[in-house]
C-alpha cells in the first residue's frame, strides 16, 4: 500500500470516528434490548427449539434466583448422559451425537451403525487434503472454514435443503472435522517449525476422538482419548442463543446451503469472546503461575487477583477469565463434570500440584470478586476455566483449542440447522435496528 493509500485509510477511519458513536443512555430510553439482553441480564426470547436448554437460575415473583447449572441435550440432562459414560470408562461422542441429530438415544445396532458411518466418511477428497497442505495462514479456524467452504464443489446436491439430504450433510461434515483440523494442524507445524509433515489416515477401529489424536500426534493414552471424547461431549450443544449456533440459525433461515451457514458458524466461534475464550484463560493462566510464586500461600493468592481486578496487573482489563457464565449462576455443569476427568488425567501426567493450584484459584477468585464487587451476580467457574488445562494435559497444541470447539458443536449446529429449515411456519429471522441518525439535507458535490 502507497503512502497516499495509506492516507486516504487513515482519513477515513478518522472521519468514521463521528458516526460510529451511539448514546449508551438512548438503548435505555428507547428500551433496545442491546445484545439482545433484557435488564436482568437474561436473554431475549427469540426462538423455540426441541434440541437444547441451558438452565442457570429460576424465575420466581422475586425475580432471578441462582441455582445449580444445568444443560439439556433433547430433554436428557447432561450429567445423567455424561456419569454412566464416564462410570463404564466408554466413549460416548457418537452416541450423543446420535442424540442430537436424530431426537433419539440410540440402541447398540444403531449406534454401532451410525459410529461405522462417521469413520467412513473422515477421509477427504485428495484436492482437499492438498489444499489444505497448500494452505499459508497461522490460524486454523480460518483454513477450517475454507476448507468447508470447499466442501460445497465436492456435494453433487450442494443446495438441497430436503430432510434426507441435510443429514446426509450433516453426518459428513461431523465426520470431516476432525480429519481438516488434524491435517491443518501438522501442516501448519510444518511450516511453522519445520517438522516432518504427517498425513495419517483414519482407522476404521476407531471412534473419532481417537481417530483425531491418531491423526494429530499418532500416540496418545486411553485416558487421554477418553478426556477428549467428554469434552467433545460437553461441547457439542449449548441452545439455540449462544452466539454461533445463533449465527447458524439467522443464515440458515436465507435457505443458503449448508456449507455457507457452517462457515458462518465457525467465523463467530473464532471470537474471542466466545469459543476463543478459553484462549484468555490459558494466557491468564501462565501469568498467575509465573506471578504467584507460592501456589499454596491463599493470601498471596488472594491479593494478586485483587490486584487484577483493580487492573493493576495481567492485561488490565479487571477480568479474571474463566469466571462466570451469561446463564449459569452456582455452577456449570460442564465445568464440573470435566473437572472430575481432569483430576485423574493429571494425576496420570504427574501435574497434581497444578491442578490443585486451579481448584485454589477457582475458589479465591469468586471469592475476591465478590469481597471487591458484592454479590450483585452469582458466579462460578465456567467449561473454559478447565478446558485449555485439560487439552495441554493431553498434549495439544495451543492452536487448535477453538478448532476442538468447532469439532464439537458442530454436532449442535447441524441439529439446529435442520430444525430451522423444517419446522412449520419458517421466516427469514430479521429483527428490527431503529435508526437514530439525524437526518440531512443533501449539499451538491460543487459545494462540500
Amino acid at each position: 500500500m502507497t503512502t497516499k493509500q495509506e492516507y486516504i485509510i487513515y482519513k477515513l477511519s478518522d472521519e468514521m470516528k463521528s458516526c460510529i458513536k451511539i448514546d449508551a443512555e438512548l438503548f435505555r430510553s428507547l428500551h433496545v434490548k442491546r445484545g439482545l439482553r433484557n435488564e436482568d441480564g437474561s436473554g431475549v426470547l427469540v426462538g423455540l427449539t426441541n434440541i437444547g436448554n441451558v438452565v442457570g437460575y429460576e424465575r420466581t415473583a422475586d425475580g432471578l434466583q441462582p441455582i445449580d447449572g444445568q444443560l439439556y441435550y433433547r430433554g436428557y440432562e447432561i450429567c445423567d448422559l455424561v456419569r454412566p459414560i464416564l462410570r463404564e470408562h466408554r466413549f460416548g461422542f457418537e452416541e450423543i451425537a446420535y442424540l442430537l441429530l436424530s431426537g433419539k438415544l440410540p440402541d447398540r445396532e444403531e449406534l454401532a451403525a451410525f459410529s461405522a458411518l462417521l469413520v467412513s466418511n473422515m477421509p477427504l477428497e485428495p484436492k482437499t487434503t492438498l489444499n489444505i497442505i497448500e494452505l499459508e495462514g497461522s490460524n486454523i479456524m480460518n483454513i477450517l472454514a475454507r476448507s468447508v467452504l470447499e466442501l460445497y464443489t465436492f456435494d453433487s446436491t450442494p443446495d438441497d435443503t430436503s430432510r434426507d439430504n441435510l443429514m446426509r450433510q450433516s453426518v459428513e461434515l461431523v465426520s470431516k472435522f476432525p480429519t481438516i483440523i488434524a491435517y491443518a494442524y501438522n501442516m501448519l507445524r510444518h511450516k511453522r517449525f519445520d517438522r516432518s509433515l504427517h498425513i495419517r489416515h483414519p482407522q476404521e477401529r476407531l471412534t473419532l476422538a481417537e481417530n483425531f489424536l491418531y491423526m494429530l500426534k499418532g500416540d496418545y493414552t486411553e485416558l487421554e482419548a477418553r478426556t477428549l471424547d467428554l469434552l467433545l461431549i460437553l461441547q457439542a450443544e449449548h441452545g439455540g442463543g449462544n452466539n454461533s449456533t445463533f449465527t447458524v440459525r439467522v443464515t440458515s433461515s436465507t435457505g443458503t446451503d449448508t456449507y455457507s451457514s457452517i462457515a458462518a458458524g465457525i467465523g463467530s466461534l473464532k471470537g474471542p469472546l466466545h469459543g476463543g475464550a478459553n484462549l484468555k484463560v490459558c494466557d491468564m493462566m501462565s501469568h498467575l503461575k509465573q506471578a504467584i510464586s507460592n501456589w499454596e500461600d491463599e493470601r498471596e493468592i488472594s491479593q494478586y487477583l485483587t490486584r487484577l481486578l483493580r487492573r493493576e496487573v495481567y492485561d488490565k482489563s479487571g477480568l479474571i477469565y474463566g469466571i462466570g457464565h451469561a446463564v449459569y449462576t452456582l455452577s456449570d455443569p460442564r465445568a464440573v463434570l470435566l473437572k472430575e476427568i481432569a483430576g485423574d488425567l493429571a494425576r496420570e501426567k504427574g501435574r497434581e500440584r497444578e491442578f490443585a493450584f486451579m481448584e485454589r484459584l477457582e475458589r479465591l477468585a469468586i471469592e475476591t470478586v465478590y469481597r471487591e464487587k458484592g454479590q450483585g451476580k452469582k458466579l462460578c467457574a465456567n467449561v473454559d476455566f478447565y478446558s485449555g488445562f485439560v487439552y495441554d494435559l493431553i498434549g495439544l497444541p495451543v492452536e487448535i483449542y477453538t478448532p476442538l470447539f468447532a469439532m464439537a458443536r458442530i454436532v449442535g449446529w447441524c441439529a439446529h440447522r435442520n430444525e430451522e429449515l423444517n419446522f412449520e411456519g419458517k421466516r427469514i429471522i430479521r429483527p428490527a435496528y431503529r435508526c437514530v441518525a439525524d437526518v440531512n439535507t443533501y449539499v451538491p458535490i460543487e459545494q462540500r
